[in-house]
C-alpha cells in the first residue's frame, strides 16, 4: 500500500490586532498597548501538533517575535519550522521592491537571531503577491529564499491572482525559488480556497475533508492547510467599531477551531512546508 502524501502543515504567527481585516481601524503606533495574546495561543498549538505527533511551520511576523523571543525559542526546540511573514503584515502590494527587501531582511534578521535557526520560508501577509506585484518573486529570489508560499490563485475581494497555477512552480526564470500556492480544489469547473483560515473554520469541516482528499486523490499532489493563533482563541478582544463584515469572518466559529484541527491532524497525513518544499523541487526538476 501505497504511503500516504504529507500535506504542509503551517501557521501564520500574527495576533488579533494585527489582521487584514483590522487594518483601517487598528493603528499600527497602538499595537504595544494592546493584549498580546499570541504567545498563549501558540503554546496551545504546540500542544495540539505534540498529541498529534505532527511538525509543522510557524510564518512569524517579525514584530511577534521581536517581543516574544522565548515562544520562537520554544517552537524552534520542538522541531518546528521558523519562516518569516514580513514584519507588521504590511500587504507586499502596498510596498515598492526596496522597501519590500527591507522588510524582508530585517523580519529575517531578527527571526534568525532570535532561534539560530536559517529561515528559507516566506508567506506574504494577506498572500499579497499577485498581478500588482510583478516584481516580489524575484526580489525573494535575490534574497535567497528556497520557497515562498504567497500565491493564492483564486478571485477573492482581499486577496487572489486567479490565473496562478495551483501547485508549485518556479516563478523565476533560473532561479532556484519555487513557489508553493495556497490550496484549491475544482468542481464542476469552479475553484474555491480549499487551504484552511477562514474557509476551514466557517465551513462544515466534511468540505475540508472533501477537499484535501480530493487534492490528494484526484490530482496526486499534496495539500496545504494554515490557520492563525487568534483563531483558537474564543475569548480575544472584539473590535466593535470594524464592518460588519470584518468582525463576521473574524470572530464566527472561533470556539469549534480546536476541535476541528484535532480532527484535521488525525485524517490526513502532515509536514513542515521547507519539506514539502524539498519534495515540490524535486518533482519541478524530474
Amino acid at each position: 500500500m501505497a504511503s500516504p502524501l504529507i500535506n504542509g502543515l503551517s501557521v501564520d504567527v500574527e495576533d488579533w490586532f494585527q489582521v487584514g481585516a483590522f487594518e483601517k481601524v487598528i493603528d499600527r503606533a497602538d499595537w504595544d498597548s494592546l493584549d498580546l495574546r499570541v504567545e498563549r495561543n501558540c503554546d496551545a498549538i504546540l500542544a495540539l501538533f505534540d498529541e498529534a505527533g505532527v511538525k509543522g511551520t510557524f510564518f512569524t511576523l517579525g514584530w511577534v517575535a521581536q517581543r516574544r523571543p522565548a515562544m520562537m525559542r520554544r517552537i524552534a526546540a520542538q522541531g518546528h519550522e521558523i519562516a518569516s511573514h514580513g514584519w507588521d503584515h504590511a500587504r507586499v502590494f502596498t510596498l515598492d521592491a526596496a522597501g519590500f527587501a527591507e522588510d524582508l531582511a530585517r523580519a529575517r534578521g531578527t527571526l534568525q537571531d532570535i532561534t539560530g535557526q536559517a529561515v528559507t520560508g516566506y508567506r506574504a501577509p494577506s498572500f499579497s503577491i499577485d498581478t500588482r506585484t510583478p516584481w516580489a518573486h524575484g526580489v525573494l529570489a535575490d534574497a535567497g529564499y528556497r520557497y515562498s508560499s504567497s500565491v493564492a490563485p483564486i478571485v477573492h475581494d482581499h486577496y487572489g491572482w486567479r490565473e496562478a497555477p495551483r501547485f508549485a512552480f518556479r516563478p523565476v526564470a533560473g532561479a532556484e525559488l519555487i513557489e508553493i500556492p495556497v490550496t484549491t480544489a475544482e468542481w464542476a469547473g469552479r475553484r474555491m480556497a480549499a487551504g484552511g483560515g477562514g474557509f476551514f473554520r466557517l465551513l462544515p469541516y466534511a468540505v475540508s475533508h472533501w477537499a484535501i482528499n480530493r487534492v490528494n486523490a484526484r490530482d496526486a499532489r499534496p495539500a496545504l492547510t494554515y490557520f492563525h493563533p487568534w483563531e483558537i482563541d474564543p475569548s480575544q478582544p472584539r473590535v466593535s467599531h470594524a464592518p460588519w463584515k470584518s468582525r463576521l469572518r473574524h470572530y464566527s466559529r472561533l470556539g469549534a477551531m480546536s476541535g476541528k484541527l484535532q480532527r484535521l491532524l488525525r485524517d490526513f497525513a502532515w509536514g513542515r512546508m521547507d519539506a514539502l518544499a524539498t519534495a515540490e523541487a524535486a518533482r519541478l526538476a524530474g
